[in-house]
């Protein structure tokens, strides 16, 4: 090689350096959210500032942190929540584990007394996203309350879950608020243990409100790579959930972060990314920090396109 070749090498490198810089300046953020019962043991009103101090800029939220009987709540204790939201510089993004209470409710039992009575909870839990911010959306985990009954089949579960979306979407569509369905691992349910399974029920029901989402930590059963699952099902993914696969908080373990958020920016997705964990060792506020670095960091080595 010749010095003048090496010259023109290492100007097209400094280029390509420039141009991947210049690319990850250009893209738009991804926009961070965390469930607010990470800071387990804060007050609602605590639990928004530590939020916002650790790097967030959405709120998802349990309902069972606000009260043991969410359905109850308030107009004055909607609007305090909204208030507490509002003041800390948070937007609301929407709910999760939204039949946990009260207990004892099923969504897809064979009993229509109780099927019907734990449906109209989940209607209220609209009501209850709507009353808290504009454009939210209730997450359809719930594993304990849509797994098939002991001695039922999966299918007629899976049928009423199906039949109950469907008829909970006009009130989600006058309210402003998408319903998803979270496919869950096998372990923790046997209903929707997917995405494939939840595209394929959103297909059916066929209606606006009714999206799937995804979530890195019941995405373990996955036979595809989970960045080429997002790219094949970009049309129906709402919204993000992010964890490493045992639970913990990203950055923790070795799950590929990259190759998710990767995929998310190639299908420019633009929703959500919700850090949900289930261990918040040693606290709440360093979890939700630590993630928030790590995910800001994993964001910046995404490959320019």
């Amino acid at each position: 090689m010749t010095r003048r070749e090496a010259i023109l090498g290492a100007l097209a490198v400094n280029a390509l350096q420039g141009a991947s810089a210049q690319h990850s300046a250009n893209a738009r953020p991804f926009r961070l959210a965390v469930c607010n019962e990470t800071f387990r043991g804060a007050s609602f009103a605590e639990a928004c500032r530590l939020a916002a101090a650790t790097g967030y800029t959405g709120l998802e939220v349990m309902p069972s942190t606000l009260s043991p009987d969410p359905a109850r709540l308030s107009a004055a204790e909607r609007a305090k929540a909204r208030k507490a939201m509002r003041e800390a510089g948070l937007t609301f993004t929407g709910l999760h584990a939204v039949v946990s209470a009260p207990a004892g409710l099923h969504l897809t039992t064979p009993d229509p007394s109780l099927r019907n009575r734990s449906w109209g909870c989940f209607r209220s839990m609209i009501d209850l996203a709507a009353d808290l911010g504009p454009d939210s959306y209730l997450v359809l985990g719930s594993s304990k309350q849509r797994a098939a009954a002991p001695g039922e089949s999966v299918s007629d579960a899976v049928a009423r879950l199906r039949d109950g979306l469907a008829e909970s979407a006009p009130l989600a569509q006058e309210r402003g608020v998408m319903l998803l369905a979270e496919p869950l691992a096998p372990h923790l349910c046997n209903v929707l243990t997917s995405l494939e399974q939840a595209v394929r029920l959103v297909r059916e029901i066929n209606h606006p409100c009714v999206r799937a989402m995804f979530d890195t930590h019941n995405a373990v059963s996955e036979t595809k790579p989970h960045g080429q699952l997002i790219r094949e099902y970009a049309s129906y993914i709402h919204h993000v959930h992010v964890n490493e696969v045992d639970g913990r908080h990203p950055g923790t373990g070795t799950y590929d972060f990259v190759d998710v958020l990767s995929a998310l920016r190639s299908i420019r997705y633009g929703g959500w990314i919700a850090l949900e964990v289930f261990y918040f060792e040693p606290s709440g506020e360093v979890v939700a920090r630590e993630a928030a670095t790590f995910l800001r960091r994993m964001e910046k080595s995404i490959p320019s396109r």
